[in-house]
């Protein structure tokens, strides 16, 4: 299928449940805004895009105190239909529908997949409570959308590697999005929007197909730049006393070099 059939799916799903996601969001848009949809394509569509997903050697590991998961974003390396199934979240309908929802305007898609494409986690893999970077690779828009669609069939909730927002900070409880087959979430991205993945305790793969959607304008009038930034999870003094001076040392650098010591090599670039 072309990414312009596969929009159309998403298109018709999203508009006959916006007013319903519309009202999912607004309510809790005072922390951090999130809506999920559950079948957001048909199944058997679903089904072949996890059946396509890369295997773990296929993909760049990224292992650290920070994280432990899979990622990739060099998309004609992979089966063409998984590089339709990205772009089709980027289809300016899509996008202008899925601002509408969360009242956004003046949103834009990144299709340099700057730390977007996909991610897949097995056991005892993690994302440790974080900011994400507040702007795109170049530093010239604002991050404000996540949009995590997650296609392993027959998940459980209770196999972990499920999305946890931390609307109160790591002193409070999080909110917990199941990361359910077929099911696409979107999460508001500021200063506040702490998030994470609950560690993999099942002897599988969690795939997700993500998209980051960026805007001139922050989301919030108090938003100011910032690396993406992890914490160790709650009780983990030690842990979360490491990633903050980490964050603290990066942020010292950007400072000084705008974009950093490298480019970041989690962008798709593609062929001249």
């Amino acid at each position: 299928m072309t990414r312009e059939a596969i929009a159309d799916l998403i298109l018709q799903k999203l508009q006959s449940h916006k007013a319903a996601l519309h009202s999912q969001f607004v309510a809790v848009e005072h922390a951090i805004g999130y809506f999920f949809i559950d079948d957001l394509l048909p199944e058997p569509l679903a089904i072949q895009v996890n059946a396509l997903f890369p295997k773990p050697s296929e993909m760049v590991l990224k292992k650290s105190l920070r994280e432990d998961k899979y990622v990739a974003a060099q998309m004609n390396l992979y089966h063409p239909l998984l590089e339709e199934v990205i772009y089709a979240f980027q289809d300016p309908r899509v996008v202008t529908l899925i601002g509408e929802i969360c009242n956004i305007s003046d949103i834009l898609p990144d299709e340099n997949l700057y730390a977007g494409g996909l991610s897949m986690m097995g056991h005892r893999q993690f994302l440790n409570p974080h900011l994400d970077n507040s702007h795109d690779k170049d530093r010239e828009r604002w991050r404000v959308l996540n949009l995590l669609y997650y296609v392993t069939p027959d998940w459980q909730e209770s196999y972990g590697g499920n999305l946890e927002l931390w609307p109160d900070g790591l002193k409070g409880k999080p909110v917990t999005i199941h990361s359910k087959f077929n099911r696409l979430a979107v999460m508001a991205t500021h200063n506040h929007s702490m998030h994470s993945v609950s560690p993999v305790v099942y002897e599988g793969y969690r795939c997700c197909v993500s998209n980051y959607y960026f805007s001139k304008s922050p989301l919030l009038a108090t938003d100011t730049f910032h690396v993406t930034s992890f914490r160790g999870r709650p009780g983990n003094t030690l842990s979360d006393a490491v990633l903050q001076a980490d964050a603290w040392l990066r942020m010292l650098v950007r400072k000084v070099f705008k974009k950093g010591l490298r480019e970041n090599p989690h962008v798709y670039k593609k062929p001249e």
